[in-house]
């Protein structure tokens, strides 16, 4: 018998995410079937427009979808630029398991999609392609604090044997360039995990993330010994730090370490996250910066 208790933390509110996997969790699953299994629900959430089928396509009209996944062992796989498949984070389990590589990109990815009977689908709904059109009226693109535009989900889950492992699978910032390539897929910048220590998540501007690599600091502050809320508040305080227009973007991180303690801190008010732990799954709003 171990003394850990399964957790599951989660970017954003999405409450059928975080219970799916922290009913596995519960149910003695691993943390790398809940992550999975946890963000694949909004992946196939129609509604969510940021993630999945039903993402906003990018300036050309294509839904395009970034995702990674890491295991407790260190191990892990990520697509980029994927088409024409809802579960990116399951394509990128298969990178991770059936092959050398960690990432697989555009066509190659599509096509190692259909080598291991991912069936190919049309991504881009009606409500999505009316808001596309809608949006070439003007062609204008800024990010949009707290608005669905980049609202990625990022996963950590604890399991019954204390492992840690993430997810993190997003359709990238609405109206994106084209191959465009945001923090999501990115192992160190949208996720990191190491299972002795903890793990982080991100979410918000990829751009500003990418260039903090924000989720393998936070890990290696809290190796350091910092809290992961002490952790989470230094990334953020990087990234103000590196960009003046801080006021014009989101950027956010959750952390959890080893013992389940949890941190979460953002520029700006308004970002939360989602926890289930024992039973109970809730919606906390994260400390902020402005």
């Amino acid at each position: 018998m171990t003394n850990f208790k399964p957790v599951c933390i989660a970017t954003w509110r999405f409450p059928n995410a975080s219970l799916k996997a922290g009913e596995m969790l519960a149910e003695g699953a691993s943390a790398l079937d809940a992550v999975e299994q946890g963000v694949m629900v909004e992946e196939a959430d129609i509604r969510n427009t940021t993630v999945g089928r039903g993402g906003a396509p990018d300036r050309e009209g294509n839904v395009t979808l970034d995702a990674c996944i890491m295991a407790p062992s260190g191990n892990a796989g990520a697509v980029v630029y994927l088409k024409n498949n809802t579960h990116a984070v399951s394509v990128a389990r298969k990178v991770m398991e059936e092959t050398p590589h960690v990432i697989l990109a555009g066509e190659g990815a599509n096509q190692f999609a259909r080598q291991h009977g991912f069936e190919k689908e049309d991504l881009l709904t009606k409500a999505s392609e009316e808001a596309y059109k809608e949006w070439l009226k003007k062609k204008e693109y800024k990010p949009i604090i707290n608005i669905e535009n980049h609202d990625t989900i990022g996963m950590l889950c604890i399991d019954q044997k204390g492992d840690i492992a993430g997810a993190c699978t997003s359709s990238g910032l609405s109206y994106k360039m084209n191959v465009r390539v945001g923090d999501s897929p990115i192992i160190g910048s949208g996720l990191y995990l190491d299972n002795e220590v903890g793990g982080a998540v991100a979410t918000g501007m990829g751009e500003a993330i990418l260039k903090s690599v924000g989720s393998f600091l936070i890990v290696e502050l809290m190796r350091q010994g910092k809290s992961p809320q002490e952790a989470c508040e230094t990334a953020i305080m990087r990234i103000i730090k590196q960009n003046p227009n801080f006021k014009d973007f989101q950027a956010a991180f959750i952390a959890i370490n080893k013992n389940g303690e949890i941190g979460s801190y953002c520029i700006q008010e308004g970002f939360s996250y989602m926890e289930y732990r024992a039973g109970e799954n809730k919606n906390i709003p994260s400390k902020f910066y402005i």
